[in-house]
């Protein structure tokens, strides 16, 4: 099970990058949340399976994650940072992370619609007892200062 401190929805995975890219990414980031002037408004809607986590997958009230997501990823491939994935953007946080499938159908958690307050550039680790994550830098939601 991921660590309640440990979840997040991701907009976009970099993979492995050098620290040099991190300025530039973040100013990616803030730029793509800056004109937020509506924040996301994410409501649970199913569980979902991967060959190896298992996710909460929300539903995208007026798609505006997706447009931030979206933003972003062009923003990130200028950059020549990201290349963006063939199948959409899925806004999800990942509860489970598993070696063989284990096809859970669980209900789904009773969780109000919630909005992200912030954005933010983490870098992740894949260690034997799970990911560690180092946020390097955040920006609330729709922030165009320094």
């Amino acid at each position: 099970m991921v660590e309640r401190g440990n979840l997040h929805v991701t907009l976009a995975f970099l993979g492995v990058r050098p620290a040099a890219d991190v300025q530039a990414v973040f100013e990616a980031l803030r730029a793509a949340v800056a004109g937020v002037t509506e924040p996301p408004v994410l409501r649970p809607l199913r569980y979902r399976e991967t060959r190896s986590v298992g996710m909460l997958v929300f539903d995208d009230e007026g798609g505006r994650a997706g447009t931030v997501a979206a933003d972003l990823h062009e923003r990130l491939e200028r950059l020549g940072v990201y290349t963006r994935e063939a199948r959409p953007w899925l806004p999800h946080v990942t509860v489970l992370r598993f070696r063989r499938q284990p096809r859970l159908r669980p209900a789904l958690p009773d969780l109000p619609p919630f909005s992200p307050s912030e954005a933010a550039v983490y870098h992740s680790l894949l260690r034997r007892g799970g990911a560690q994550y180092q946020m390097l830098a955040s920006v609330p939601l729709g922030d165009v200062g320094g």
